[in-house]
């Protein structure tokens, strides 16, 4: 695994802002990110307002690819279903000291 992309400090909780092609803004907790040889990406869990919202979440895991287009940073889902699953498998054994999967 690559160090160039910075390691994530877990005592401090990253919030990032993301905007949908419908220019909705969501914002989510950045739980790890990870830089392999196909890229790098982040693992994300939904930030909510609204207490039903937290009940109603099923708690899923939401890993995205980080990529630059334009000089911006932009996330995006992981198109190789092959990929997404070694991905999640890595964020899965990082997370799992500090969250139950099931799977």
């Amino acid at each position: 695994m690559n160090n160039d992309f910075e390691e994530k400090d877990f005592s401090m909780p990253d919030v990032v802002s993301v905007i949908d092609e419908e220019g909705n803004e969501h914002f989510f907790d950045e739980l790890d990110r990870i830089e392999t040889d196909d890229g790098k990406f982040v693992a994300l869990v939904p930030i909510y307002e609204d207490a039903q919202d937290i009940i109603d979440d099923d708690g899923e895991l939401i890993i995205l690819e980080v990529l630059e287009e334009n000089g911006e940073t932009i996330l995006a889902p992981i198109e190789n279903q092959k990929l997404f699953y070694e991905i999640g498998k890595i964020f899965e054994e990082r997370l799992s000291e500090f969250y139950d999967f099931e799977e």
